[in-house]
């Protein structure tokens, strides 16, 4: 079982002591981290879609996938969501029945349960996926054309076989010309490891959040671009992870 946590915003996390690190930013709040980090500037990308693919990596408490369906019936009731996560715990999914929800996830308590004890949900506006094996291998293994990804593993510190150069390959092969990755990290590492991958580089910063990650293979006007090159003048020694390196 892992320890409920009250974050800065009244919603709650969790605290993963394999991982010693929260699920959420306690400091942005579980509910606005995933709100302002992943969510609104992937929806805002596709604003126009009427159909929308997205890998939620990786499952966890399942804030993303909850709270893209609240968006969507929000603001666009008639896009269509196909939602594919993989989460290596599923002893925390089968918990999450039990997990203290914002009350705005009330109306998707059905879809919480169904995920919690089935592994999935459906319905004529929505399927969602989630697959109880390491992410990495279920990168490999997926296919098909995505149009956003939620890139929301445990930080490179303590989980960098999912931040690797060669991890962000695939998801770099899975994303469309239109898709969009989103992330907390701002790490240089994880920067170039997008950047290598032929991903522009986005700065995610606004009021009530620490800055994140946008990532897109298409120029983005919404988002304040990063440098890279200029990063890797200034930080000639900096590089990615990589799969053949120790990374811990």
């Amino acid at each position: 079982m892992k320890e409920w946590v009250q974050s800065e915003d009244g919603s709650y996390t969790a605290y993963s002591s394999e991982y010693d690190e929260h699920y959420h930013s306690t400091k942005d709040g579980a509910l606005n981290e995933s709100l302002k980090k992943h969510i609104e500037p992937a929806f805002t990308r596709h604003r126009e879609k009427d159909h929308l693919r997205i890998i939620d990596i990786c499952f966890g408490l399942g804030f993303n996938t909850l709270l893209s369906l609240y968006y969507r019936d929000t603001y666009a009731p008639d896009t269509t969501l196909e939602i594919y996560s993989p989460e290596l715990d599923g002893d925390l999914v089968a918990s999450l029945v039990d997990f203290p929800y914002p009350e705005i996830f009330e109306p998707y308590r059905n879809v919480i349960t169904d995920i919690a004890t089935l592994g999935g949900y459906e319905d004529e506006r929505t399927q969602i996926t989630v697959d109880i094996m390491d992410a990495r291998l279920a990168m490999r293994e997926l296919d098909g054309e995505w149009d956003i990804c939620y890139q929301d593993a445990f930080s490179p510190t303590v989980n960098p076989v999912l931040w690797t150069r060669e991890y962000f390959a695939d998801i770099a092969r899975l994303m469309g010309e239109e898709g969009v990755m989103t992330t907390y990290s701002t790490a240089l590492a994880t920067r170039l490891a997008l950047y290598e991958n032929g991903f522009n580089v986005y700065l995610n910063r606004g009021e009530g959040y620490r800055n994140a990650t946008v990532a897109s293979r298409r120029a983005l006007e919404d988002f304040e671009g990063v440098d890279m090159e200029h990063k890797i003048r200034c930080n000639p020694n900096a590089r990615s992870l990589r799969d053949d390196l120790d990374n811990g």
